[in-house]
């Protein structure tokens, strides 16, 4: 990295986590200023600007949390945030403000508080894992959570979020794959946002899901010199097809600080969406929404 490239990344490393794979260095073209894995990677002095509008808290998870790692924001699903490291950090994320080294994690008396009140209210359906990325977690941790929330009778559905299998596939072996086994519905919500990302070692990793009898579905977020143009959307969106991940969502970029030079507008991205519709199945189609954390649902864009 040049000098002064270096020394920009030191900047923004003293606010946010920085921190990117072997596999997703891999795949960056060093004589691509635009590479667009590099734009969701490795730290850009754009992030230090911050606008008014912007927020460390963009879907104000803090006012739905009523014990340590949980959000319950809809009725019938809870987040569980397990714990706040991952394996890259995306310049784009709206947990910016707290994941990383020394982020909060959750030790064993808060994530048994944080059991029991998933246990406690039974209009909870589905549990989402997240964090952070809750595959970086064990594959005996990651059976022992399966097994204590599939063991509440009124939860019916776990579904992990989860950049592990594409960004660091090695860490989905058999071992950890069958550790999301459980009697209640799983999925996996796989986070990718450029076809590249799909390398054969991802493939295998999603296979091994899939052998796990895990459903697979995507979230991507729109991002500006990533993937805001209709050929790149539909490379994507075939490549989850092609590993039989159901295109899901497709986020609008949050008010995270600092991100406003990744961020499309709403009318950009339904322009792309209307161009996307017509080259591609229903099948492949992502819902392209809003998270906005004064409603309490996703809006559709």
């Amino acid at each position: 990295m040049p000098a002064e490239a270096a020394k920009a990344a030191e900047a923004v490393a003293a606010h946010y986590a920085v921190a990117i794979s072997p596999e997703m260095a891999a795949l960056i073209n060093p004589d691509d200023p635009g590479d667009p894995i590099a734009l969701q990677f490795i730290p850009d002095p754009r992030e230090l600007f911050t606008l008014t509008e912007e927020s460390p808290d963009p879907l104000h998870d803090a006012a739905f949390s009523p014990v340590p790692g949980i959000v319950h924001r809809y009725a019938d699903r809870v987040l569980l945030k397990a714990l706040h490291a991952c394996p890259v950090y995306c310049r784009f994320c709206f947990r910016r403000a707290v994941v990383g080294p020394g982020g909060e994690s959750l030790d064993a008396e808060a994530l048994a508080r944080a059991i029991a009140y998933i246990a406690s209210q039974p209009s909870i359906f589905e549990v989402v894992l997240t964090g952070g990325d809750p595959f970086m977690l064990s594959a005996r941790r990651v059976r022992d959570l399966t097994e204590r929330l599939s063991a509440i009778p009124h939860v019916q559905v776990l579904r992990w979020h989860t950049r592990v299998p594409v960004v660091s596939p090695s860490r989905v072996s058999d071992a950890f794959a069958q550790a999301l086994g459980s009697e209640k519905a799983v999925f996996v919500a796989v986070h990718a946002n450029h076809p590249r990302e799909f390398t054969q070692a991802a493939g295998e990793a999603l296979k091994r899901l899939r052998a796990a009898g895990v459903g697979l579905v995507s979230q991507s977020v729109l991002l500006k010199g990533v993937n805001d143009d209709v050929e790149t959307l539909d490379a994507l969106m075939r490549a989850f097809l092609r590993h039989q991940v159901k295109p899901y969502y497709l986020h609008q970029g949050d008010l995270a600080p600092g991100t406003s030079h990744l961020r499309t507008t709403i009318d950009e991205g339904r322009a792309l969406i209307t161009a996307l519709r017509a080259r591609i199945s229903g099948l492949a189609m992502p819902a392209y929404v809003l998270d906005d954390g004064g409603v309490l649902s996703k809006q559709p864009l």
